[in-house]
């Protein structure tokens, strides 16, 4: 009794899973198990980037395995020995019909039932379309092997639109926080325009927040369990595809319900609101001006002094005292701190902001295309340079709401370029003049500034 049990573990050691005949070809995958070579290709036919182990579904990266020469031989050795090679049942016995108690040999295309040859005389399925359970098991494996490519699919976009919710949802909520600054800031200026409409606003602004963050949050969770779905139904069908097909085929109509039944939740999509609450009569004028006459300027680096710094987008300098090179090209600005932009204007209408942080003094304005780069002499409007001069008491630079703003607006056909402080909305100055040749906005820091920083900015309106 001894020996026969002992033989009959050695042929089960040397069965392929699969097929339960023995290992022919074997191959051994990167989790340890074995199988026929034939067996284990078989059942990855159809498969793409993902190939699980049969018995514990571990992936098997591009395919892995490895010939298994030694248990070949082995195998080999066991055909020879006396047969208790009775095959094994495939796990256990076959399923029995519940009504006829018999063997579960028919599959119901209609129904997607296993049935028995009795069943199909029944008036249920008597007029339905019948075929061998392993005829129905080799299609309906081919079918949920098709399935898997577009759940993957699904999946990586579900993913993806996880990722760009929480992007947006960060974004949606920054915006908001710079609405609120930027609308808070304005209020202070205009408290006696405004009174009680503060705290309304306030409120209008937080609520409007909670909604949209309650909204995103309510879709990402949306998006999140859709997710987990779909990784559950994928794992569910790589492990059915990986079954026996009496296992495959039972509960078949579930996941194919559950898969032709998916929906994709849609993404929650909104944009702050703009202009809540009424400002008074200028601020509409300058606000339509800039609305309409705002243009994109960079600063030129090569009109620049050695010692502004310009930034990697030309929309900042920064003065920092250098050293002088000792070449210096003909556009250079060499008497002081100065740089043009690298856009300029003879017509029309145009406006741009300016905003200066630090402490120092510094200039803005318009000049001449021609305006000399190396003249001692102070810009003014009779060498050819429109600018105003300003102080800026800010240390602290990183807070945005003590920058002092500036708008410039020309108007080079009616030979006008206003200034105005957009911190209060005021009108500072207005040059008027004969305009002749091409025009260059003008930029200067002082070189008794020990640390000013100018920034070309633009409302967002």
């Amino acid at each position: 009794m001894a020996l026969a049990a002992s033989l009959a573990q050695l042929h089960a050691e040397a069965s392929c899973p699969i097929c339960l005949d023995c290992l022919t070809d074997p191959v051994t995958t990167g989790c340890g198990h074995n199988f026929c070579h034939a067996c284990l290709q078989q059942r990855w036919e159809g498969l793409r980037d993902l190939f699980p182990c049969p018995l514990c579904l571990q992936p098997c990266p591009e395919r892995s395995c490895r010939r298994n020469s030694q248990l070949s031989h082995l195998a080999d050795a066991v055909r020879q020995l006396p047969s208790t090679r009775a095959k094994r049942g495939r796990q256990g016995e076959a399923p029995l019909c519940e009504k006829h108690s018999q063997a579960l040999s028919l599959f119901c295309e209609e129904d997607l039932e296993l049935l028995c040859p009795q069943c199909r005389l029944s008036s249920e399925h008597r007029h339905h379309p019948l075929v061998p359970v392993e005829q129905a098991a080799v299609c309906h494996r081919r079918r949920l092997k098709g399935y898997l490519e577009p759940l993957t699919e699904q999946l990586e976009a579900a993913e993806k639109g996880l990722e760009m919710q929480v992007s947006k949802s960060f974004e949606l909520v920054s915006n908001m926080e710079n609405q609120r600054s930027k609308l808070h800031s304005e209020v202070e200026h205009f408290k006696r325009f405004l009174g009680t409409e503060h705290d309304e606003i306030h409120v209008k602004l937080l609520n409007e927040e909670k909604s949209v963050v309650d909204k995103i949050t309510g879709k990402k969770i949306q998006i999140s369990d859709h997710g987990s779905t779909l990784k559950s139904l994928l794992y569910e069908i790589t492990n059915k595809c990986s079954q026996t097909d009496l296992d495959l085929l039972t509960g078949i109509e579930r996941i194919h319900r559950s898969y032709e039944n998916l929906e994709s939740p849609a993404a929650f999509w909104s944009e702050v609101k703009k202009e809540v609450f009424t400002l008074p009569p200028q601020y509409f004028g300058l606000h339509k001006m800039i609305r309409t006459f705002q243009v994109h300027l960079t600063l030129e680096p090569e009109t620049a002094h050695h010692s502004l710094q310009i930034s990697q987008d030309r929309k900042t300098a920064t003065f920092r005292w250098m050293e002088p090179n000792c070449v210096h090209p003909p556009q250079v600005f060499t008497s002081y701190p100065a740089v043009l932009s690298s856009e300029g204007f003879d017509a029309g209408r145009h406006f741009w902001q300016v905003e200066g942080r630090g402490s120092g003094e510094w200039s803005l304005g318009v000049c001449k295309e021609s305006f000399p780069r190396n003249s001692l002499v102070s810009p003014s409007p009779s060498n050819g340079c429109w600018q105003i001069q300003l102080w800026g008491t800010t240390r602290d630079t990183r807070v945005s709401g003590n920058a002092c703003r500036i708008g410039i607006f020309l108007d080079y056909d009616l030979g006008e370029v206003s200034f105005y402080n957009l911190n209060d909305r005021s009108p500072l100055y207005i040059f008027s003049d004969i305009f002749t040749e091409k025009l260059m906005p003008y930029f200067s820091i002082r070189p008794s500034s020990k640390s000013l920083t100018i920034s070309i900015v633009e409302d967002e309106c």
